[in-house]
């Protein structure tokens, strides 16, 4: 069987980690060098390393931290942030990411998508999907969250993937960051209309949530969280200890 996947986020700007609510008031959390390592050394997975301003900005990702973060670690790290075209997947992928991370790139130009697939192969190509509930209906945002591109999040996420995208995560910006459960009905969703791993990121408040993830929702590869590890309100050990005990695969 399959080991579930368990993913802390570094949400980096100007350098630093923070982390906010609904995508919104960021606050300091700690240097991404520090956090990455001590990660890597307890337990995660795999790590996700998210410019998050850099495609609001309209900047390329910060490559300098992100070469210390890869020469710090020894688990597989996904990146993303102000990828916008194949050459950026290139630099990425050169400072020592394994997969790369796109959203805003690809709303823009979804056949950036294919080309990286084609290139990398699919296994390197995640879409990172923000979607929000808006009158009823799923929506893609764009830019970290700020804006509403109108799409209907299912059908674009089918699209991705027809592409060459071989990993989802799903960003709940409804549960971001308010700790009460990860976003079911919408994974649920997303889980039945593609056939790659799916990983749910958003809503994570203890390790309750990440049983009730995995056992609800079987195809669900992986959870992502950020505030709940940065801040020592669960440790990563403590929750694959329970998770074991639900009979829930991970590596201990």
């Amino acid at each position: 069987m399959i080991t579930k996947r368990i993913i802390p986020c570094l949400d980096v700007k100007d350098g630093r980690v923070v982390k906010g609510v609904n995508f919104l008031g960021l606050n300091d959390v700690s240097s991404p060098v520090k956090l990455a390592k001590y990660y890597s050394e307890n337990g995660a997975d795999e790590l996700v390393f998210y410019d998050i301003t850099a495609s609001s900005d309209g900047r390329k990702l910060f490559t300098d931290i992100l070469c210390e973060v890869a020469k710090t670690i020894f688990i597989p790290l996904t990146v993303g942030g102000g990828i916008n075209t194949v050459d950026d997947f290139d630099r990425v992928l050169k400072c020592g990411a394994d997969k790369v991370s796109v959203n805003s790139g690809a709303i823009k130009n979804p056949n950036l998508i294919y080309e990286a697939a084609k290139l990398y192969g699919d296994q390197c190509v995640v879409i990172s999907a923000d979607v929000k509930r808006v009158d009823g209906v799923f929506r893609v945002f764009a830019k970290g969250g700020r804006e509403n591109t109108g799409m209907e999040a299912i059908e674009w996420i089918k699209k991705c993937v027809s592409l060459g995208a071989g990993e989802v995560v799903l960003n709940s910006i409804d549960t971001d960051g308010v700790k009460e459960g990860f976003d079911i009905e919408m994974l649920d969703k997303v889980c039945n209309a593609v056939s790659v791993p799916v990983i749910a990121s958003g809503g994570a408040g203890c390790i309750d949530h990440f049983t009730q993830l995995f056992k609800t929702l079987p195809k669900v590869d992986a959870g992502l969280a950020a505030s709940i590890f940065h801040f020592n309100e669960v440790s990563i050990s403590d929750l694959k200890s329970e998770l074991n005990k639900n009979n829930i695969p991970v590596r201990i």
